[in-house]
């Protein structure tokens, strides 16, 4: 199940820049190999369990194992992956490789840049934003038509009326949205419902956000929806239920924000949020209780020996162990990213917890878990200052070597 990472609101807008940052990929044939910088951290610490830690019974102790069709022996991918990419003129579009990790096809030709996208889990139909509009393409880009349709932007107060943020549901019948907040857009009639309003202030003569609302990724039976909620500096999460038109945000404790990647268990009962950094947010790793939106923290960033805790895309295996990237540093790094080990435990984060493998990863930009964790495809970033997409590899959870998909990737899907 992919991840979902929680930003400002601002930053939230700005993909507009994102094309300066994308490398061309015009077919399979020209896509460069890109050296990855060399390694230019040491390993800092082995992995230490805190001191202190929650009880087991805060979170369940197994967990239904996720399903996935199989693939066949000679697939290197448990499904085709998308991916976002420029294209030969430098425009972002989205790209699928097959299953055998070789062969590239590009699914859109937008005149503008393609902002955000998402994948129908039913027939594989693409979603996506271009031009402050959305469309709707079949599995291979064809039968192109438009859904919504947000108008020129308004650059004193994109809050309003861009267009953004696709989600389809697991039945492939609704797709939410974000434009002026959320939205749900029924497939079959081409109704739309509004359901969050953007909170947005304006008595001082301009745009002060207050709180914003985009979708990320329905629970694993439709029967909830994670939601971005963004402030003008920072956000955090939360969850709309459906079944009775409300939402909630992640609530610790402590008060803090829960950020920033968070995946649904299998099951849909629960999430785990983690963040590799500290800053406007704690890092750690978190267990979300999807009934009532309570956040337990299962890895404190600040830990009680006085060490920090970094945890990076947490997923759940079949084996109902926790796979997750993670460090315990005796101090914060100085650069945006941690690096990390690959290691698996129990659901608490903490019981049994080994590393999987002697590499030490450095700039993790995107993780992409194959749903039954049998791999991970990550992005890493060609130099520490990048946070945007990367070398796409794959890193298996045992002694296989990594194995190098394209030269960049970004916003990573999986096909159905």
């Amino acid at each position: 199940m992919r991840r979902m990472r929680v930003t400002s609101a601002l930053f939230l807008m700005a993909t507009v820049i994102l094309a300066c940052a994308l490398p061309s990929l015009a077919t399979p044939e020209s896509v460069p190999v890109a050296t990855i910088a060399a390694q230019t951290m040491q390993a800092l610490s082995t992995i230490v369990t805190p001191a202190a830690s929650p009880a087991a019974t805060s979170i369940p102790t197994q967990l239904a194992s996720p399903t996935s069709a199989p693939a066949a022996a000679s697939s290197l991918l448990p499904r085709s992956l998308y991916f976002l990419n420029n294209d030969k003129n430098g425009i972002v579009q989205i790209f699928r490789i097959e299953r055998d990790g070789k062969t590239i096809h590009q699914i859109t030709f937008e005149p503008a840049n393609v902002a955000s996208y998402d994948i129908s889990p039913k027939d594989g139909s693409v979603v996506y934003i271009s031009n402050n509009q959305m469309f709707l393409v079949d599995v291979n880009g064809a039968g192109r038509r438009m859904l919504v349709d947000g108008g020129p932007v308004n650059d004193n107060d994109r809050f309003t009326n861009s267009v953004g943020s696709p989600a389809w549901s697991p039945d492939g019948q609704t797709i939410a949205f974000s434009h002026g907040g959320l939205n749900f857009y029924s497939v079959g009639s081409g109704a739309i419902n509004n359901v969050l309003t953007n909170q947005i202030d304006n008595s001082a003569g301009f745009p002060v956000v207050r709180e914003v609302y985009s979708p990320a990724a329905y629970s694993p039976d439709g029967s909830k929806l994670l939601i971005n909620i963004g402030f003008y500096e920072g956000g955090t999460l939360g969850i709309y239920y459906l079944a009775n038109n409300t939402f909630v945000r992640f609530n610790r404790a402590d008060g803090g924000n829960v950020c920033c990647s968070a995946t649904w268990v299998p099951d849909g009962s629960g999430l785990y949020s983690a963040s590799s950094v500290i800053g406007m947010i704690d890092s750690g790793l978190w267990y979300i209780n999807a009934a009532n939106g309570d956040a337990t923290t299962l890895l404190p960033g600040s830990a009680p020996d006085g060490t920090y805790n970094f945890a990076e895309a947490p997923q759940i295996g079949p084996d109902g162990k926790l796979y997750f990237f993670f460090n315990n540093l005796p101090q914060i790094p100085t650069s945006g990213h941690t690096p990390m080990y690959l290691v698996r435990s129990g659901t608490n984060g903490v019981t049994g917890r080994a590393q999987l493998k002697p590499d030490l990863f450095q700039n993790i930009n995107e993780v992409l878990w194959a749903p039954d964790a049998s791999l991970a495809v990550v992005a890493f970033a060609p130099v520490q200052d990048v946070y945007q997409g990367g070398e796409a590899e794959i890193v298996y959870p045992d002694t296989r070597p990594n194995v190098v998909l394209t030269s960049f990737a970004e916003n990573m899907r999986w096909g159905p």
